[in-house]
């Protein structure tokens, strides 16, 4: 049996304390020690990826006080009693179970009935013969024609996840010739999202994907109105170019307005959805089958990694334990994390729902109030994009922002151009390798103005090459950090009560039932 213990009550947490040890990264980064240090602190990933944190304010000493830690909270076990089957998610009372969408690490998970990794696998399948039938003309708008493009409709964790993962494998799939449809995303409940999607596509060859598990979410619902209403304008007919991603029991799943629907449950969080029918359906009809089976294959070959038990195999578990060291002793209340990929634009927008919505908590999974910082602040944006916005502050700001680098020695598209003695690409991976080394090490100058204090942490995740197997690894990745963290700060990680207060206000303002403040902002709109 695993025990749950907030973080300042752990005796390798006051150990982690009263080490007191702080790692010059100036010193430690610079020359030839540098040199060793980047290569001795590195850790595999799946998908010919490597882990990297030499870069971090950690030696030997702090690894193996996390090392303690990390067997004292009981991560990993508490990592098998999650894939098990365990009612993990206290607030909702509910399994965790989005690791099993794309593997099994341990035991056949019962509940509901059924066994719950056959029932993923099925919904992948009937998946799959959907998309395969739509690709080759089966299913065809009235007029018997293909459809050439998917246009997801959710929000949060219905739009996000599955967002990022398109536009990280689009060109890729155009390179590969495996891009079988265009997808855009509408999410937003405001109605420019829509309408902005809408004029940019061809509604007669437009297939639409539903996304609410409980088929009740206002935003989704009021743009599935907007979307229906267009379809109609058009004269086209609405069940011949809509299907739903939903669960079971909700009134979408057999509603007649719907070419055919997939299923989800409750116990994988929207957040963690991508890898579900939530992904499943958008990605496989962008794609084909083939490709997302590839995603999942990645994600399960990261996952199975984090089950080790020592930090230094264990690429999620150490990442986790590094950052809340950087937390919790360090007092560093921000993360960044910066992609030189444009195919991971809007990985960093993914990251902030996974990571904050997660571990935004102040009390612990019993309700009770912590008396430690948890969650970080999460932001980002790809290389080199970010030099030229924020990274003045991340260089020379007065607040220390650890950063979360990833980056590929090949592109997506495998040809480029030689400019000034270098290719594209040549460049983008000079401008990373040369950041880590400059927030790491500074640069004296007697002018302040123009000195780098250096001893600013960064940690890389290094690939070969974003193809599926490798975005399946790096969302795994960040998942089982998430979910370590959680673990260590003793929070559930797997609800989210934070958003509810807000909508339950917007619902009292659309019946005009307000008072006060909420009156008066109220009527600045006209509602």
């Amino acid at each position: 049996m695993v025990s749950w213990n907030n973080l300042d009550t752990l005796a390798s947490y006051k150990e982690l304390e009263d080490l007191g040890e702080k790692v010059d990264l100036v010193k430690v980064m610079s020359g030839e020690s540098g040199a060793e240090r980047v290569k001795n602190y590195t850790v595999p990933m799946a998908a010919d990826m490597n882990y990297n944190y030499a870069a971090k304010a950690v030696n030997e000493d702090i690894l193996n006080a996390l090392q303690k830690l990390a067997d004292e909270v009981g991560c990993t076990d508490k990592f098998a009693e999650l894939y098990n089957g365990a009612v993990i998610n206290t607030g909702e009372k509910r399994l965790v179970l989005h690791q099993l969408t794309r593997g099994q690490l341990g035991e056949d998970v019962i509940a509901d009935g059924v066994n719950k990794r056959d029932f993923y696998v099925a919904q992948q399948e009937k998946i799959a013969e959907f998309a395969a039938k739509v690709h080759n003309g089966e299913i065809t708008n009235a007029a018997g024609e293909k459809f050439n493009t998917v246009v997801q409709i959710g929000i949060g964790g219905s739009d996000l996840g599955p967002r990022a993962m398109y536009l990280a494998l689009e060109n890729w799939a155009k390179k590969n010739d495996t891009l079988k449809m265009e997808a855009r995303f509408i999410s937003n409940v405001d109605p420019d999202d829509a309408a902005a999607v809408l004029n940019t596509i061809d509604l007669a060859h437009s297939i639409f994907v539903l996304v609410s598990k409980s088929g009740t979410t206002l935003e989704t619902l009021t743009n599935e109105s907007f979307v229906k209403n267009a379809l109609k304008e058009a004269g086209l007919d609405v069940s011949k170019h809509m299907i739903a991603v939903t669960s079971e029991t909700s009134p979408l799943a057999k509603s007649s307005d719907y070419l055919a629907a997939f299923f989800m449950d409750d116990y994988i969080g929207g957040r963690f959805s991508s890898t579900s029918a939530v992904g499943g359906a958008v990605l496989s009809l962008a794609f084909g089958a083939d490709v997302f089976a590839r995603f999942l294959d990645g994600a399960a070959s990261e996952d199975k990694l984090a089950v080790n038990k020592d930090i230094r195999q264990n690429p999620a578990l150490l990442d986790a334990l590094i950052g809340v060291y950087e937390r919790n002793i360090l007092g560093y209340g921000s993360t960044a994390v910066l992609p030189y990929s444009q195919a991971l634009s809007r990985f960093p927008a993914h990251l902030q729902q996974a990571d904050m919505e997660s571990n935004g908590k102040s009390v612990n999974r019993f309700g009770e109030p912590v008396n430690y910082k948890t969650g970080p602040m999460i932001f980002g944006e790809p290389g080199t994009n970010g030099q030229h916005s924020f990274y003045q502050l991340l260089h020379q700001g007065t607040d220390i922002i650890p950063l979360q680098f990833i980056g590929f020695v090949d592109s997506q598209i495998g040809t480029d151009v030689v400019i000034q003695d270098s290719t594209s690409q040549q460049k983008l991976c000079a401008n990373v390798a040369a950041q880590i080394v400059a927030f790491a090490c500074g640069k004296d100058d007697e002018n302040l103005n123009k000195k780098f204090d250096g001893g600013r942490p960064s940690s890389i995740i290094v690939g070969k090459q974003l193809t599926p197997e490798s975005l399946g690894a790096l969302l795994s990745h960040f998942e089982n950090k998430i979910m370590f963290q959680g673990f260590i700060w003793n929070v559930n990680s797997f609800d989210q009560e934070g958003v509810q207060l807000g909508k339950v206000l917007a619902k009292r303002v659309l019946a005009h039932d307000t008072d006060g403040a909420l009156k008066v902002y109220s009527d600045m709109f006209n509602i």
